[in-house]
């Protein structure tokens, strides 16, 4: 079918590297690209010998001249970008110079600023469209599977949706006193920074952590999880029609967020450089080099994780609930690619955004969220890749 070329070496990367290799159908060719050269020579060597060609190669996402001479040399058919948030906008910059289709799993944000938003990628629209070109946005899990969701259960099961709450439930258990599943760095920024759901047309702002509910996740048991701001809720506002309130929950355990308040009370969360011993460093980013690296958790990782949408609206003039979720196993998802269940949900939806671009399905000259397409082909595909999802018309409501 293609080439794709992957940028990034972590812990999704190496998921959605094993994912293409088991789909050779369509990925005849793949190179992978990071700063870390060595870590795109482990995975091949790892999955080398298959149907799919591995290619590796050095490349800083931040050079766009060398990353466009790059992305030109390989000439892919598609470049999923696995990288850091902060490149989004390079990347795309380099996509376009080469004539690119770009993919990716999570929405820009500045290197300097706690904030992330669609603005600057949707900002895009016009210069993709004019080069003939497809760019999709946030093809992970959330964002990406719960944006899916929301459009098959607007194509399936209701005549206008007006509530969704996104529950991501984590009920893993990997033995640290104090670790995250993804980039430290990404991860603290994002659960410390101020909540925010959507409302009748308008943002409400609550403060981190503030709203808390309890809920009995299938597979998993009862769980603890508070409201976050989730950049999906920004473009599921915007593409889904009749819209009234869009929230977001993620599971926490009580000593992840007594470690963590103790972190940002010592002021180890920070983004702003301070002086120690004659350099500048970021708190934030010294805490990453000390916490046990994301990709290290997933031979002690056990348990489950559960992430999907409960939807209510009308059908034929009725109220009507909905709930589309996986589960997925974290020491299933090990045995199988090496990886825990975070990493594997989304890397799994990554690869098969690259999928539905390389295979026509999803091909649209312009910027667009994962919401703006056929879900029917995606959904087919998490069923088949990993990702089974499953449905209840009679669920457990959020208040």
């Amino acid at each position: 079918m293609g080439k794709a070329m992957i940028i990034g070496a972590g812990g999704v990367a190496s998921v959605a590297v094993h994912k293409c290799c088991q789909n050779p159908e369509v990925f005849e060719e793949i190179l992978i690209a990071s700063r870390t050269k060595s870590k795109c020579d482990a995975l091949k060597e790892k999955l080398d010998g298959g149907r799919t060609k591995i290619q590796t190669a050095a490349i800083d996402a931040d050079d766009v001249p060398a990353l466009t001479a790059l992305i030109r040399d390989f000439q892919p058919d598609v470049v999923l970008n696995l990288a850091l948030p902060y490149q989004d906008l390079h990347i795309m910059d380099a996509c376009l110079a080469a004539g690119v289709h770009y993919v990716d799993t999570a929405n820009y944000e500045p290197e300097d600023t706690a904030k992330f938003e669609y603005s600057w990628q949707w900002a895009y629209a016009d210069r993709f469209r004019e080069a003939g070109l497809t760019a999709i946005l946030g093809s992970g899990f959330d964002p990406g599977v719960t944006g899916v969701f929301s459009a098959y259960a607007m194509k399936h099961e209701f005549d206008e949706i007006n509530y969704i709450d996104i529950l991501d439930c984590n009920g893993g258990d990997h033995g640290y006193p104090f670790a995250t599943n993804f980039n430290p760095e990404i991860n603290i920024r994002e659960v410390s920074a101020k909540g925010s759901y959507w409302e009748n047309g308008a943002w409400v702002e609550t403060e981190p952590m503030e709203i808390k509910r309890v809920y009995d996740f299938a597979e998993v048991g009862q769980k603890d999880m508070y409201l976050l701001h989730h950049e999906e809720l920004e473009s599921l506002a915007k593409n889904i029609k009749g819209i009234k309130r869009i929230r977001f929950f993620m599971t926490f355990g009580e000593s992840y967020l007594t470690h963590l308040r103790c972190l940002e009370n010592v002021g180890m969360t920070s983004i702003e450089p301070i002086d120690f011993e004659g350099h500048k460093i970021i708190p934030l980013q010294f805490l990453k080099a000390v916490l046990p690296d994301p990709a290290s958790l997933g031979p002690r990782t056990k348990g489950k994780t559960n992430i999907g949408c409960i939807f209510r609206g009308k059908k034929d003039g009725k109220d009507k609930n909905y709930y589309l979720y996986n589960v997925c196993d974290h020491e299933k998802c090990y045995a199988e690619v090496g990886s825990q269940a975070v990493a594997y949900t989304t890397g799994v939806p990554a690869m098969i955004g690259a999928m539905m671009v390389m295979t026509g399905k999803w091909r649209r000259p312009g910027v667009f969220n994962v919401e703006e397409f056929d879900p029917d082909p995606f959904m087919d595909a998490l069923n088949a890749w990993g990702l089974p999802w499953q449905e209840s018309h009679n669920p457990v409501l959020v208040d």
